[in-house]
């Protein structure tokens, strides 16, 4: 019996009892099918007071003006949550429901609109919460006109609201309430943005983005009775006594609390310290957008470049020759200075227009050593290849027809061997404590405070403008050396004149701008900005690293021939490298008729200025051209 009279009692509960909630699945009462929400008018007989409004994953797209208006005295609970299909809901959306006590809308991250007056004379709303949605700005609660006691605002994860409004809380609630604003994307809050509140606590936690709190936002409020502020720990160049404030709560009267205040939001704008200066200004990596977009550009044709160049070179067939070897080098230190470029460009993209809650983890973190330590490795040895590459060009032209005298590929082997060591050297030396790569953002050595670290810089410059003073030196001799004096210059020189040309104009393109500013800087004497000296680093410093795969290697017959060879070993270009075949044996039998006819010494002719040698294995018997014999 007390079985049967228990049963009956939450019958009463649950099912008579006016007061008791009935959670229904909204759809059922409304058409959810449509773009547009509707909810159509109950008969006497149906209807369902103590309403609790479930709409979860539904089709529609807009909740219209006064869609409850049938409702109005029978919804105490609404719900909105995962949907990707809601856009807008539309101003006067949900006023005028006079039971209503709890709204919620979250994860709706397609939602980019609500209307002015969408939360309209709600006098019993006791809890209001809007989350994890796409919203732009800041919603209008300011006609709710509630009556309850701890009245809740809840507003998180909505990254597209950058500002708190003046008065974005006026004539909300007469009575002490309590704001929950974190996790947005607030930069800024504005004067007399609390006006008109009674704020009994205020929560703006995890606002990482929050950078300016006017001093006058809480002018025309009274309260908060407790504060809660945590500064985002990874902004990194806040002092010690800002850190401290992290996860602050205010537990004081009122006269207390506004000093509290006054202390947490003067100045008006954050600041840094150490303050921004000459090398560190308050700017992203790259400083200026079409920068960023060309470094994007550069670095991955540098990569590309010489990527190619180094894995035609390392599966030919040919036999590894001192020029070959060489450009092996070149290209693995131009490969390094791409990787440095696009370390720098993806760090650029992750920080843009944040740069400053990175700044130290980045600048004293491994990342930028490793980035420093690539580019100068990478210039020095490139700079050092390019100066043994000329240097063994004219050595070979000078001396072509002494034999004894040829660099063997022994002799490069050591040479650059010294230049590794010394490229490495150089560019530990920031690493153990010589100048260093934390000084500025895009990680050069740049720290001149020592005689050491500066006599470091200084020694760099002048060994890269010795090495530009050698590379056109024996250009110049190069030229002279092939020079026929009693001829008139023909179409050969000219094109010899004109390649020499554009490998010195590249070589100056590089190292002139950065050697110039750079000098005037080491010794004090700054010509340029940090932020200028950025389109130094796009636009000329990597020009090498771009041009060299195509100057030494791409636009070479030597490397086409390779090219193509290597592409007939896969089935395509067989024509083309059945030419290069023929073209080498014709030249190889030649230069052997040439060497047995010779009796004493002559002086070298222009046709004598590329000599070929028979170092590829495709001039074995078996791949001879047929129209050659035996």
């Amino acid at each position: 019996m007390l079985t049967v009279n228990l049963f009956y009692l939450l019958l009463h509960f649950v099912y008579l009892d006016p007061a008791s909630p009935l959670q229904t699945d909204a759809c059922k009462l409304c058409d959810c099918s449509g773009v547009e929400l509707k909810c159509p008018q109950q008969t006497t007989g149906t209807r369902t007071p103590a309403l609790e409004l479930l709409f979860s994953h539904f089709c529609f797209k807009i909740i219209p003006s006064e869609v409850f208006q049938h409702f109005q005295q029978d919804i105490i609970r609404i719900t909105i949550s995962e949907s990707n299909s809601l856009e807008r809901i539309q101003s006067y959306a949900f006023s005028n429901l006079s039971s209503l006590t709890e709204l919620t809308i979250q994860n709706t991250k397609n939602l980019i609109h609500i209307g002015e007056g969408a939360f309209g004379n709600l006098p019993t709303l006791k809890y209001l919460s809007i989350g994890n949605t796409g919203i732009r700005k800041f919603p209008d609660v300011t006609k709710i006109f509630s009556s309850q006691l701890q009245f809740i605002l809840e507003i998180y994860d909505n990254l597209h609201i950058t500002t708190i409004p003046a008065n974005a809380f006026q004539e909300m609630n007469n009575e002490p309430l309590i704001l929950k604003l974190y996790r947005n994307g607030f930069e800024d809050i504005q004067s007399y943005a609390f006006n008109g509140t009674k704020l009994d606590q205020l929560f703006l936690n995890n606002n990482n983005n929050l950078q300016y709190i006017h001093n006058d936002a809480l002018k025309g409020a009274s309260g908060p009775n407790r504060f809660s502020n945590e500064i985002p720990s990874n902004l990194p160049l806040w002092t010690e006594k800002e850190k401290n404030l992290t996860a602050m709560f205010f537990d004081h009267d009122e006269a207390d609390l506004i000093a509290d205040y006054e202390y947490l939001c003067q100045p008006k704008i954050l600041k840094c310290s150490p303050e921004p200066d000459a090398f560190n200004p308050c700017e992203d990596i790259m400083g200026y957008d079409f920068l960023r977009v060309l470094i994007w550009f550069i670095s991955i044709l540098a990569i590309a470049g010489n990527a190619v160049v180094l894995f035609i070179l390392l599966t030919s067939h040919c036999k590894l020759t001192v020029p070959r070897f060489l450009m092996c080098n070149l290209s693995f230190a131009d490969f390094c200075m791409g990787i440095y470029l696009l370390l720098i460009a993806s760090v650029d993209s992750q920080t843009k227009s944040k740069y400053y809650n990175h700044a130290i983890d980045w600048q004293t973190g491994s990342g930028c050593s490793a980035a420093g330590f690539f580019t100068v490795f990478a210039s020095e040895l490139s700079v050092y290849t390019l100066t043994v590459i000329t240097l063994e060009r004219w050595h070979t032209i000078t001396y072509a027809m002494q034999l004894d005298r040829k660099l063997r590929l022994r002799h490069a082997i050591l040479i650059m061997l010294g230049g590794w060591i010394f490229s490495l050297v150089i560019a530990m030396l920031p690493l153990v404590g010589v100048s260093n790569y934390i000084k500025v953002s895009i990680c050069l050595p740049m720290d001149i405070e020592t005689p050491l670290s500066q006599a470091y810089i200084i020694f760099i410059l002048v060994l890269n403008v010795i090495a530009f003073i050698i590379i056109c030196a024996c250009y110049i001799k190069i030229y002279i050396a092939v020079q026929n004096p009693e001829l008139a210059p023909t179409n050969k020189d000219t094109k010899l004149a004109k390649k020499m040309a554009v490998l010195i104009f590249t070589d100056f393109t590089c190292m002139a701008p950065i050697s110039f500013f750079a000098i005037s800087a080491a010794f004090k004497v700054p010509l340029i900005t940090v932020t200028n000296s950025k389109i130094l680093l796009v636009l000329f410093y990597p020009v090498n690293s771009c041009a060299n795969p195509f100057l030494y290697a791409i636009f070479t017959k030597a490397f086409r021939r390779d090219f193509f060879l290597l592409m007939s070993r896969f089935g395509c270009c067989k024509t083309q490298a059945e030419l290069y075949r023929v073209n080498n044996f014709t030249a190889y039998t030649s230069n052997l008729k040439m060497d047995s006819l010779y009796t004493g010494p002559k002086k070298t002719s222009r046709a004598e200025f590329h000599v070929m040698a028979p170092d590829c294995q495709q001039l074995n018997d078996h791949e001879k051209p047929a129209s050659t014999g035996s």
